[in-house]
């Protein structure tokens, strides 16, 4: 999560728009290879962490345990001047500005079997970056009174029974490793069986001064026993991981949070969302994401207008002081807007003492029809915590989880 500071001291949590013409929901797609990794405190990889790949992403898996890789990604590595048996042996810590994969067709991540171990993804670091009816016409512009803080409650383990479809982003950065949150959601193209997570755009992004980070991975129901920091001391994979680490394979994030995104202030807030798709490190038995947790939300992209909406949930790891990032945590409040710029779509507003890591997290409403759907994602909050924002989900949103969906359909 980023903060600003006043008018909107906001910082951004990382560790619904109004109607865009498509050519403006310009998405950021690209096909990857898995790795897998482990945590470290933001120490830009552990040289020892890096194994030997023995499963390749969806798209080029041939079961036979060695990795193969496709003609096109091995040639856009290469056109980039990666090899990519360096990256695998540590290659990819080199952030060298002129190697740092940026394009929206760019994103590579080759899965480094074991990277993200228990004692690599218990350290790593939260990315907060401090500084000191459905017409939403009537919200554009618009910005309500700062909310009163909502303390965070921690959810009930097992966070599979009570909070299924929730789980923790892992990636690299070049400051370190570094922790987000993210949400289970259905795939129009795999109804039963999606793979794929929501984020924020921040989480795989860095916007634009940066490219795309490395070795994305999910975790979902993380340490669902909800231990402590201290019971979590040399705490095996199955504890820390019950439902296994997948890969991102493919991600996609708006045109505008790449144009935009900044690791201060508000930049690009409204468009900062991401799908990811996902593939796991080891065999799922031939399962999916969504049927090895047991479910996935739906989401809305005609959410109501904030005067319509009664309340949302927010949920989290907040990684950032009073918190450790081991625990899931949920705020619930009515939402309010805020309104960074008057030319960008007006964001949701709650409050919630959640803080850094909680980024990306989902936000979810209770439809009429009784059911819960994700309506947006944590993005920004100010940098003494109290409250959180998040972007309302339209068109570009919608075109972003499209695209996703498509690009793996005949998978």
């Amino acid at each position: 999560m980023r903060s600003i500071r006043p008018p909107f001291t906001v910082r951004r949590e990382r560790g619904a728009s109004r109607r865009t013409s498509p050519v403006l929901a310009a998405v950021a797609l690209a096909s990857t290879l898995a790795l897998t990794a482990t945590a470290c405190n933001g120490d830009g990889g552990n040289d020892n962490a890096g194994g030997e790949p023995t499963a390749t992403a969806t798209a080029a898996g041939t079961g036979d345990g060695k990795i193969k890789i496709p003609d096109d990604i091995r040639q856009k590595l290469k056109e980039h001047g990666i090899d990519i048996d360096k990256w695998k042996h540590g290659a990819w810590k080199n952030w060298d500005k002129d190697d740092w994969l940026r394009e929206a067709n760019d994103f590579i991540n080759p899965i480094i079997k074991g990277l993200w171990d228990p004692d690599r993804m218990r350290h790593a670091n939260d990315p907060d970056k401090k500084v000191d009816d459905n017409d939403i016409s009537g919200d554009q512009g618009v910005t309500d009174p700062t909310p009163a803080p909502v303390q965070a409650q921690a959810v009930r383990p097992p966070y599979h029974t009570n909070a299924a479809a929730s789980g923790k982003v892992f990636f690299d950065s070049p400051e370190g490793t570094m922790v987000c949150s993210a949400t289970v959601v259905e795939d129009p193209a795999h109804p039963g069986k999606s793979n794929l997570i929501w984020t924020a755009g921040h989480c795989v992004h860095a916007g634009k001064k940066g490219g795309w980070y490395r070795n994305i991975a999910f975790v979902p129901s993380y340490n669902n026993a909800g231990k402590s920091a201290a019971q979590l001391q040399g705490a095996t994979k199955s504890e820390v991981a019950p439902y296994g680490v997948w890969w991102a394979d493919g991600a996609m994030t708006s045109q505008q949070w790449i144009d935009q995104g900044g690791e201060t202030g508000g930049q690009g807030a409204p468009y900062d969302f991401a799908v990811i798709h996902v593939t796991p490190e080891q065999g799922s038995g031939g399962k999916s994401l969504e049927e090895t947790v047991g479910g996935a939300l739906p989401v809305n992209f005609n959410a109501p207008a904030v005067p319509k909406v009664r309340k949302m949930t927010a949920s989290g790891y907040p990684a950032a002081p009073p918190y450790d990032g081991q625990l899931l945590y949920q705020c619930q409040d009515k939402p309010g807007r805020l309104s960074l710029k008057k030319s960008d779509p007006t964001m949701y507003r709650i409050g919630c003492t959640m803080t850094g890591g909680s980024s990306g997290g989902g936000w979810v409403e209770t439809g009429p029809d009784g059911k819960p759907a994700l309506v947006s994602n944590t993005s920004i909050g100010p940098v003494t915590s109290g409250w959180l924002a998040g972007p309302r989900l339209g068109d570009v949103a919608k075109g972003v989880y499209q695209t996703v969906s498509k690009k793996f359909a005949g998978r």
